[in-house]
């Protein structure tokens, strides 16, 4: 299920975009001891809690994400002023993009078609390089501050 955020202020729990973005996506074995932490600290003992809960144990909006985290003020103090929590899904679509294995990176990336994976393949091998930099500066263009994505569960 993925979180929507209406133009008239209400979240909606509905399916994900496309039947890609209901997958399972692997992450680095170093983190499982601090996610475990984690889900003990803050979610709630029920199979439909969220993993990264509000304040009252909901959704945390997109208007008071980075509020929530201090996440400017913590990507400031790591030096990395500017970067916006949607970047980090470009990071690792690019280092999955590494592997070279298309059908692999369309699941990860939760994609239907091969356009977007076909993107990050030709950036990691050197093509388009400038033009992805250049893409990737601009830093998702929205009007949310670049937290697009962070309500949505990846399954």
């Amino acid at each position: 299920m993925a979180f929507v955020e209406r133009s008239a202020g209400g979240l909606v729990l509905g399916p994900p975009k496309s039947k890609a973005g209901r997958r399972t996506v692997g992450i680095p074995r170093s983190i499982v001891p601090l996610l475990r932490e984690h889900m003990e600290t803050y979610v709630k003992d029920d199979p439909a809690a969220l993993m990264f809960p509000g304040a009252k144990g909901g959704a945390i909006r997109r208007s008071g994400f980075n509020a929530r985290t201090r996440w400017v003020d913590v990507v400031a103090e790591m030096g990395l002023s500017g970067l916006h929590f949607h970047d980090l899904r470009h990071t690792g679509d690019m280092l999955a993009a590494e592997s070279g294995a298309l059908k692999d990176l369309m699941a990860r990336m939760g994609h239907d078609n091969v356009r977007a994976a076909m993107i990050y393949q030709h950036a990691v091998r050197g093509a388009d390089r400038d033009a992805i930099d250049k893409q990737l500066a601009r830093r998702d263009d929205d009007e949310d501050g670049g937290t697009a994505g962070a309500l949505v569960p990846a399954g």
